[in-house]
């Protein structure tokens, strides 16, 4: 196997991790489960409680949070464990990706196997990995205090930066595979199409985001009106500012993220068009995810935020960024094969 057909394939199973762990963490906010660990121990935390009085221990730190008086009080030990299991889970995960790409990194750049121009990259992919697990347990700590909750703001961004990682492993792992089949391929950029097709799918995650944060999901559970209106009257907070009712009215929230969708679906489906002269199954890979996408949606809208159904509306949206990435990816590589030869 060549060296950049190696590199490629790690970032492509570091990509999968990632995939994994962002669906892990959509269950671990659906569950509640993401206060349940108190504690932010990056390496003795990796071992669970073992035995009962470890876990009457971990037990009474939890019930000492808001969340438990406020919320859970009365709650058994067996339901705590249940809860436990999820964050724990979600936390090995991250342990486990920050492995998988800081090892590797150092043996490739030892052997000195990181092809011209790719070593700072994955250095900045490494720090990447270490500031998300930062950015979660500061999520983690905005419920520990007073308030019963994570703040959906700290949510959002901790979700936006792992997706925004999980992008770039998608990006150099089509890199790395041109440059395998061409030793003189360059690096994809990013051109001003790709770029707003990408930033109005961003949109659409970040509100994605704020109405997990906010449980927004729960507050109009029917299709396509919100309580028989198009927007509800009084869900204006006059009140609040702009910025209060954007992104913390949980009404508002659900309308910008239901309406905004057609606007990402759009979107997504006109980059798989432009991207159809260089991959030809993309507007048809694009086209079935966008739809499972908005049944998805709407189908999480109508049980009432139930579990399964979203965490699959989670999963498929990170499948889609994943085929608007390589879409963009391959018109980025079109342009730069377009200057080689005007040059």
């Amino acid at each position: 196997m060549t060296k950049p057909l190696l590199l490629a394939r790690w970032c492509l199973i570091v990509a999968a991790m990632v995939f994994v762990m962002v669906v892990v963490g959509g269950i671990t906010r659906l569950t509640e489960s993401g206060l349940s660990m108190v504690r932010w121990e990056p390496i003795s935390g990796i071992i669970p409680p073992l035995g009962d009085q470890q876990w009457a221990a971990e037990f009474r730190a939890y019930q000492a949070t808001p969340e438990y008086l406020k919320v859970n009080a009365g709650m058994t030990l067996a339901a705590f464990k249940s809860i436990f299991f999820w964050e724990y889970l979600h936390r090995v995960l991250g342990r486990l990706i920050g492995l998988a790409m800081i090892v590797p990194l150092v043996w490739f750049a030892w052997r000195r196997a990181l092809p011209k121009g790719y070593g700072l990259r994955f250095t900045a992919l490494a720090a990447l990995v270490v500031l998300q697990g930062a950015i979660g347990w500061w999520m983690v700590a905005s419920g520990l205090v007073d308030r019963p909750d994570v703040s959906h703001i700290r949510l959002a961004i901790h979700l936006l930066t792992a997706l925004f990682f999980f992008s770039c492993l998608v990006w150099t792992e089509l890199d790395l595979m041109a440059l395998d089949a061409n030793p003189h391929a360059r690096s994809a950029r990013l051109t001003g199409f790709t770029a707003t097709i990408v930033a109005i799918l961003a949109i659409q995650l970040l509100f994605g985001a704020f109405t997990a944060g906010l449980d927004a999901g729960k507050t109009a559970n029917s299709w396509p009106l919100m309580y028989g209106s198009v927007l509800p009257e009084g869900s204006w907070d006059p009140s609040a500012g702009i910025v209060e009712n954007v992104t913390g009215n949980p009404l508002i929230v659900q309308f910008i993220h239901r309406w905004w969708g057609w606007i990402a679906a759009a979107a997504a489906l006109l980059i798989a068009r432009r991207a159809r002269t260089v991959w030809p199954l993309a507007p048809l890979v694009v086209g079935v995810l966008v739809v499972a996408q908005i049944v998805l949606g709407i189908a999480t809208l109508m049980t009432v935020v139930a579990i399964p159904i979203a965490a699959a509306h989670q999963a498929v949206a990170v499948l889609l960024l994943a085929y608007v990435v390589r879409c963009a990816h391959h018109l980025g590589s079109q342009d730069c094969r377009t200057d080689q030869l005007l040059r």
